[in-house]
C-alpha cells in the first residue's frame, strides 16, 4: 500500500521560510517523478514543482513560474522522503500543499499522477 504524508505546513509571516516533507512508503521510491501541488478554496490544484526519478533525468528539477527563485524541490531516496525549501514566503503562497508521486516522467498535469498525499496547510499571513 503506498502512502505519501506530508509535513511541515504552519502560519508564517510574508518573507518567511518553511520546508515541507513528504515521507513515502510503499513505492520504489527513487523510480517515480515526485511533485508538488498546492490548492485554494474554489480553485483547480494547481502544479508547483517537480523532481524527475533516479534515471537518466536524475535530479532534473521544473518550477513553476510563480515560485522560481523563491521554492526548491530536493528528494533523499535514502530516506524516502522528499522536500520543498520555500523561502521568501507571500501571502498568496497560502494554500494547501500535496506532494503527488508518478511512475513516468515529469507532468504539470495532476491527472497523471499516481498517488497523493492527505496534504498540509501553509498559511503565510501579510
Amino acid at each position: 500500500q503506498v502512502q505519501l504524508v506530508e509535513s511541515g505546513g504552519r502560519l508564517v509571516q510574508a518573507g518567511g521560510s518553511l520546508r515541507l516533507s513528504c515521507a513515502a512508503s510503499g513505492l520504489t521510491f527513487s523510480s517515480y517523478t515526485l511533485a508538488w501541488f498546492r490548492q485554494t478554496p474554489g480553485k483547480e490544484r494547481e502544479f508547483v514543482s517537480g523532481i524527475s526519478w533516479s534515471g537518466s533525468w536524475s535530479g532534473n528539477t521544473f518550477y513553476a513560474d510563480f515560485v522560481k527563485g523563491r521554492f526548491t524541490i530536493s528528494r533523499d531516496n535514502t530516506k524516502n522522503t522528499l522536500y520543498l525549501q520555500m523561502n521568501s514566503l507571500k501571502p498568496e503562497d497560502t494554500a494547501v500543499y500535496y506532494c503527488a508521486a508518478r511512475n513516468g516522467v515529469w507532468t504539470t498535469h495532476l491527472s497523471e499522477y499516481d498517488y497523493w498525499g492527505q496534504g498540509t496547510q501553509v498559511t503565510v499571513s501579510s
